[in-house]
């Protein structure tokens, strides 16, 4: 009877789950040693462009190619280094790169792993802001923090670390608005799963992007959350080396519903590939 008891508990602790469904995957290349290690995406509301950030403070735009709504090819260019305010350069501590949002008025927002804060640029060739920091921040790992940004429709900023310092704890919600910092909700933990990236969608809903590295290859899997941090709820769970290391998510509206766009850092190795994969919502 406890077991049974137990066995039901845990059944209700785990998250709804809807289905997505594969659309295609593109391999995508440029020839510029500068290419590669992308960290986030932001695609435009109708699917046609985007934004694409890499972890050494690059930025890239393009539009897609589409056959039926697929992807079959991709126009971009040139390669942006990112340059810090008054236009200096960025040290190499400064140039971890990862998360990528992109406000109704344009500004682009980028939060780093390693310096822990968020910058701000009025455009991809425009310098940055200074680092807007918060004391909260001052205990995360280094090279496991700000992985994650998404911009709700009110213009707050979520931020999420790609740990949360030990595998018992929930991950950590930040959220900037109006200039205040605060930490609204977290989010559980569920197996070896670490956070790569994230979006909030047409749907008013947190969609977090989460990877597990199994020795072979990666697995991808998406959460969806209310911004209270409930209504948890599973999209999607791949297998092994399905996909590369998927990093970075967009997720926007066509006519047939929710679609999640995906990018996968190739780490800057030739075994490895950027691939952007798309899925669409079933519910």
């Amino acid at each position: 009877m406890r077991l049974t008891y137990l066995l039901a508990a845990l059944w209700l602790a785990l998250p709804a789950r809807s289905e997505a469904v594969l659309i295609g995957s593109h391999h995508w290349t440029l020839d510029d040693p500068r290419f590669g290690g992308f960290s986030a995406i932001e695609v435009s509301d109708d699917g046609t462009s985007f934004v694409a950030l890499s972890d050494r403070a690059v930025f890239i735009s393009g539009r897609f190619d589409r056959t039926d709504g697929q992807i079959n090819g991709i126009t971009a260019g040139p390669i942006v280094m990112m340059t810090g305010p008054g236009g200096r350069a960025l040290t190499r501590a400064e140039s971890d790169s990862e998360g990528l949002a992109i406000a109704a008025d344009g500004t682009i927002y980028v939060s780093f792993e390693w310096i822990h804060g968020i910058r701000s640029f009025a455009t991809i060739d425009a310098p940055a802001s200074d680092l807007v920091t918060t004391p909260a921040f001052d205990g995360m790992q280094t090279n496991a923090s700000l992985e994650a940004l998404a911009i709700a429709s009110d213009g707050a900023l979520y931020t999420i670390p790609e740990r949360s310092g030990v595998a018992t704890l929930p991950f950590p919600v930040y959220r900037l608005r109006n200039g205040v910092w605060d930490q609204p909700f977290d989010i559980p933990r569920r197996g070896a799963f670490l956070v790569a990236g994230a979006d909030i969608g047409p749907d008013g809903r947190l969609y977090v992007l989460e990877r597990d590295f199994l020795g072979i290859g990666f697995r991808s899997r998406v959460r969806r959350f209310d911004l209270t941090g409930g209504g948890e709820d599973l999209v999607l769970q791949t297998r092994v080396r399905a996909h590369d290391n998927l990093e970075g998510i967009s997720v926007w509206q066509d006519d047939q519903g929710l679609r999640m766009t995906l990018i996968s850092d190739d780490n800057y190795r030739a075994f490895q590939r950027t691939e952007i994969v798309e899925y669409r919502l079933t519910d």
